[in-house]
């Protein structure tokens, strides 16, 4: 399967339809169409009118996630109808707090006759959901719960658990690194939560490094300005780009090719790394292919 970066994800207001328009020229990997927050109870039905009409025009290659409702609201049903409609890449499920929720959710999709194409997404941002991530994640293995990634909603996380959002995240840790273990033994991606100090470019720029270094595929935002420094954050630098390559490289000769362990520029490299390295190395010419082919795509879109 192909790599996709997910470094930045924008959300956007299905009720702003201006938004949604403009979102087609920005430089994030992928967009969140919101029908739950950033919606008032009253603009939920043109809200997803406006997402279903955004969604047959396309947003180019960008990743494109439609966030319903909570399961326990009464507008679930119709924002899966709207949403499984216009075929986005993946429907982002709020508060999964338990596997049931999941099977719930796929038994709607199937009864649908939803496009198998369509994914599914789930926020992890109660604590129940902290104390059954594990199980959460193993739905995985049933391809009819389509679980494909977890976003941590960190705003509702610390609003239940009363732990402060503070500098580093010291309280949030252990629930942020048990959330990427049980994604990575289940083969699932995970997205960083929001930062919400748009005055703060320092404080958010740190938590971009902090969380590429925790291992996130990337970071929900709240903003386009926040695209580029995010963007900046979770791609590979050239240096780490060329280094991987000359692992990979000399793991690939003859005399290495049944090693476990080789010597280059006397560093000892363990074949993992070059598993590692073919990842940064994925990500990379990822990148690289969204960028020659997004100016080409916006101008088409624009005509």
């Amino acid at each position: 399967m192909a790599v996709r970066p997910r470094r930045s994800v924008l959300y956007m207001p299905g009720s702003n339809a201006r938004a949604l328009e403009k979102a087609r020229e920005l430089p994030a990997d992928g967009l969140i169409l919101d029908l739950e927050d950033a919606v008032a109870p009253e603009a939920k039905t043109s809200a997803r009118e406006n997402i279903v009409k955004a969604l047959k025009t396309g947003f180019g290659d960008r990743e494109v996630l439609v966030r319903i409702n909570g399961l326990d609201t009464r507008w679930w049903v119709d924002d899966i109808a709207a949403a499984a409609s216009a075929k986005p890449d993946a429907i982002l499920v709020p508060k999964v707090s338990t596997p049931r929720q999941l099977q719930d959710l796929a038994a709607r999709l199937v009864d649908m006759g939803t496009d198998p194409h369509v994914r599914v997404w789930a926020m992890m941002e109660t604590p129940l959901a902290m104390l059954n991530v594990g199980e959460i994640a193993h739905s995985a293995l049933d391809s009819e719960t389509r679980l494909a990634g977890f976003v941590m909603g960190t705003n509702d996380l610390a609003k239940d658990t009363r732990a402060r959002l503070v500098p580093g995240r010291a309280p949030m840790l252990p629930w942020l690194m048990t959330c990427i273990a049980a994604a990575r033994a289940y083969g699932l991606d995970i997205l960083d939560g929001v930062y919400n100090d748009l005055g703060n470019a320092e404080g958010f720029i740190a938590e971009c490094k902090q969380a590429r270094d925790l291992g996130f595929d990337g970071k929900t935002l709240i903003h386009p300005r926040q695209i580029d420094p995010c963007n900046e954050a979770f791609s590979p630098s050239p240096e780490e780009v060329e280094w991987a390559r000359r692992m990979i490289a000399a793991f690939e000769l003859p005399e290495n090719k049944d090693r476990g362990v080789i010597q280059i520029d006397g560093r000892m490299v363990e074949r993992l790394h070059a598993e590692m390295a073919r990842q940064t190395v994925a990500i990379a010419d990822a990148i690289e292919k969204q960028k020659s082919a997004q100016p080409a795509k916006e101008k088409l879109g624009s005509a």
